[in-house]
């Protein structure tokens, strides 16, 4: 009996996906544990993989099109088996309930079905058969779909297709292609154009948007001396296999500053304030299409090697998309370096459910005074964002100045 293959939820803030990638084509006979799709979540890409062995008999959405969680994006059957009900939304689906993996959980959402196409054109009847995303480039870019041919699933057009077309084609265009030049002779021509948003940065806008609007921001900043730091990062690289970085300097400061300040490590929940036993420190690393924020568990009990393989070993996953839900979850405190970018100073937007966010600005060589006298200085400014519901400015500029104290004696978070 053919089964449906439904959008699973991957992630737990995931609502869609987009399918990245498809590893299979109608036809194509598969075996329980195949990876058939690579799907874009919110968080990374992930694989999806079916339970049930057969033949590819439908494959539903194509490379670029979004899917609600549980919609339909295949069935795997006998080969020659009717599956006119299935896509008329009866017959059995492939569900998680058959593993234990519970990444693999699907939602009732309503499929959304195309009339299906019988042939290998992508137009049926006069009506051009393209993924919205397709149908959303070519409009902007005044071309006509009805010369455009289908790669996708029965002749079907997708985003590749639309991009591939020859703008040269007098059969495809409608309109010229608007271009906005420069006056200046030595710079290329560029063209105006729309970038279509990724699950990651729609979850960015969202999540990002309602801890600004929802959580009462406030700011402080806190100056700090790195020269104590510089000398003990030298002495503990040449004595170690694994460089230390100011960064790493900075997550064990405020991890050991967090266990003495444990309304700092707290969150809001309505009716009451969770601080929190744990001390996990989530350090976002850039991506090009946004922030992701990998997690580095029970930081207060590490030493500054551990700590700095994980971030190496979590940073170089996050870059690759390559992170685990439960690599970028149960987050207490979050921490955003923009130092290697030259940035002398920002503040940050609190990563929910956090009460704080500290942002870390760049080592600036400045002159100082001390002792009566002017002299070469390493200083770093960092900049404390809290939750007002949560944390008052008196315990912000409390544990700041438990973060500089520990910093300006990098000796004492050894004890």
């Amino acid at each position: 009996m053919a089964i449906k293959i439904e959008m699973p939820k991957l992630s737990d803030t995931m609502e869609e996906g987009v399918i990245a990638k498809w590893n299979v084509q109608e036809g194509d006979k598969v075996e329980a544990g195949d990876i058939i799709a690579e799907v874009e979540t919110d968080k990374a890409t992930m694989d999806v993989e079916v339970f049930d062995g057969g033949t590819i008999l439908k494959i539903v959405p194509g490379e670029g099109d979004a899917v609600p969680l549980g919609g339909l994006i295949a069935i795997i059957g006998e080969e020659g088996e009717d599956i006119s009900a299935l896509l008329e939304g009866g017959g059995a689906s492939s569900t998680p309930e058959k593993t234990e993996n519970a990444k693999q959980e699907t939602s009732s959402a309503p499929v959304k079905e195309e009339s299906p196409v019988s042939t290998s054109s992508s137009s049926d009847n006069g009506r051009v058969k393209a993924s919205p995303l397709a149908k959303k480039i070519a409009e902007d870019k005044g071309i006509d779909l009805s010369g455009v041919n289908g790669s996708g699933p029965e002749g079907r057009i997708i985003k590749k297709d639309v991009e591939d077309f020859k703008a040269g084609s007098s059969s495809g265009l409608t309109k010229p292609v608007a271009t906005v030049s420069l006056p200046a002779p030595s710079f290329e021509s560029l063209e105006s154009k729309e970038v279509k948003v990724s699950q990651m940065r729609k979850i960015i806008a969202r999540r990002l948007s309602e801890s600004k609007f929802t959580n009462p921001h406030f700011y402080e900043t806190i100056d700090i001396d790195m020269k104590a730091a510089f000398e003990a990062r030298k002495s503990m690289n040449e004595a170690n296999d694994v460089k230390i970085s100011f960064n790493d300097i900075v997550v064990k400061a405020c991890a050991v500053a967090l266990t003495r300040h444990q309304a700092i490590n707290s969150s809001w929940h309505d009716d009451v304030i969770m601080e929190h036993g744990d001390v996990n420190i989530a350090i976002a690393v850039a991506i090009d299409e946004g922030l992701m924020t990998p997690v580095i568990n029970h930081v207060d009990k590490k030493g500054f090697s551990q700590i700095s393989a994980e971030t190496r070993e979590l940073a170089g996953l996050a870059r690759d998309r390559k992170l685990q839900p439960d690599q970028m979850e149960g987050s207490t405190f979050t921490i955003s370096n923009l130092g290697m970018f030259g940035i002398e100073e920002f503040t940050a937007i609190i990563n929910p459910p956090n009460a704080c966010i500290l942002a870390v600005g760049a080592i600036r060589d400045i002159p100082v005074i001390e002792n009566g006298e002017i002299v070469p200085g390493k200083r770093m400014k960092v900049t404390l964002s809290s939750d007002h519901r949560v944390v008052d400015g008196a315990k912000a500029a409390q544990f700041l100045n438990t973060v500089r104290n520990l910093i300006e004696n990098p000796l004492s978070m050894l004890l």
